[in-house]
């Protein structure tokens, strides 16, 4: 089992960090763990010529995949900022979600979804409570869970909330750091009953 943990949140004193920190302690006791931070990464956050021509990649995105590829777990970290995850984790998904490595049309409607095998969870944080996300469309987990890992191949893919975040107290994201980290072991032993081939993009 070897998980991949994401923070897509541009500060490093945010509460999305301290989540995916806590998640990937929690994650450690049962393989390798990577923790990837968005804002530390080198890019050129534009798709310049949108699927229409090849972008050399940065060494941090090729790094990037190659932790996508070694991973058998995803876990993505984000907040919610205007009903969308922020615009770090979209470039980072468009620069490295790529046709031949994370999907492959062959002509048909749908493509070969190259990441099959891997599971993902996650963990999404808001002011907005969850009843108003979910009433207004829930775009920011549908984005990143049906039409990235799903369209992908990660299956499953679960989602866990935190908020709302501005009004919360210290006693709740202690609380909240902790369930991260059950989570971790949770997904730990979900995904070792249902271990299932890892598909390997050519």
């Amino acid at each position: 089992m070897s998980t991949l943990v994401i923070n897509a949140h541009p500060n490093p004193e945010s509460f999305c960090r301290a989540l995916a920190e806590s998640y990937a302690e929690g994650a450690g006791g049962a393989g390798p763990v990577d923790l990837l931070h968005l804002a530390d990464l080198h890019f050129d956050p534009v798709l310049r010529r949108g699927y229409q021509g090849a972008q050399p990649l940065e060494p941090d995105l090729v790094r990037g995949q190659a932790l996508l590829q070694a991973s058998t777990h995803l876990c993505v970290v984000y907040p919610v900022w205007w009903g969308a995850p922020p615009a770090l984790l979209k470039s980072f998904v468009e620069r490295t979600f790529l046709p031949g490595f994370a999907f492959q049309y062959w002509g048909r409607a749908l493509p070969d979804q190259l990441l099959r095998g891997r599971s993902a969870r996650l963990l999404v944080t808001s002011d907005s409570p969850a009843w108003y996300l979910q009433l207004t469309g829930d775009s920011a987990v549908r984005s990143v869970k049906t039409h990235t890992l799903g369209f992908s191949g990660f299956r499953p893919v679960r989602t866990t909330r935190f908020g709302p975040i501005r009004t919360s107290t210290p006693a709740q994201r202690e609380r909240w750091l902790r369930q991260a980290a059950q989570l971790a072991a949770q997904d730990q032993r979900s995904r070792g009953a249902s271990q299932a081939p890892i598909q390997r993009a050519t």
